[in-house]
C-alpha cells in the first residue's frame, strides 16, 4: 500500500489550519513510513540513526530495523507512542498504520459501542470539512 500525500492544501491539525500538514488518502505499511520519516530526520541530523532512536524508545536496533523492514508486526501501542514522539508524529497517525486503535479511545468506543458505531458508519463518506464542523460542533458546544 502507498502513502498519497496533498501539499499546499489547507488541512486542518488538531483545528489548526496548516499548509505544511499532510492529509493521509492511503495507508503506506507501519514500517515503510517509519524508515522513511526516520531517514529524512536523519538527513539533517544524525541523532536519527537507528542505533540512536531504537535506543531512545527501548528496543534493540535490529528490533527496530526489522520493524522497519516490516519483518516483525507493529510494536505495541507504547512503543508506538515513543517512536511517533520521537520522529515528531502523531501518535494516532502511527497506531492507525499499525492497524492499531488507541487504548483510551477503545475505552470510550466500548462504554457507548452501538452510538460510536453508527457515528463513525456515518461520518465515513462525509469530507473532512464536514467532519470538522462536527468536532468543532462538539468541542465548542454548549451542552
Amino acid at each position: 500500500m502507498r502513502l498519497v500525500k496533498e501539499f499546499g492544501t489547507t488541512w486542518y491539525n488538531h483545528g489548526v489550519a496548516s499548509t505544511e500538514s499532510v492529509y493521509y488518502t492511503v495507508h503506506m505499511l507501519f514500517g515503510e513510513y517509519v524508515r522513511k520519516k526516520r531517514e529524512a530526520l536523519k538527513a539533517t541530523d544524525r541523532r536519527f540513526s537507528v542505533r540512536q532512536v531504537a535506543q531512545r524508545i527501548g528496543v534493540e536496533p535490529a528490533y527496530l530495523s526489522k520493524i522497519e523492514r516490516g519483518d516483525v508486526a507493529p510494536p505495541s501501542e507504547a512503543k508506538i507512542r515513543a517512536l511517533a514522539n520521537e520522529l515528531g508524529e502523531d501518535p494516532d497517525v502511527l497506531l492507525a498504520l499499525a492497524g492499531k486503535v488507541s487504548s483510551d479511545l477503545l475505552e470510550i468506543i466500548r462504554k457507548r459501542p452501538q452510538l460510536f458505531a453508527e457515528l463513525i458508519r456515518e461520518l465515513k463518506t462525509l469530507p473532512d470539512h464536514a467532519i470538522l464542523r462536527v468536532v468543532r460542533e462538539v468541542r465548542d458546544g454548549d451542552w
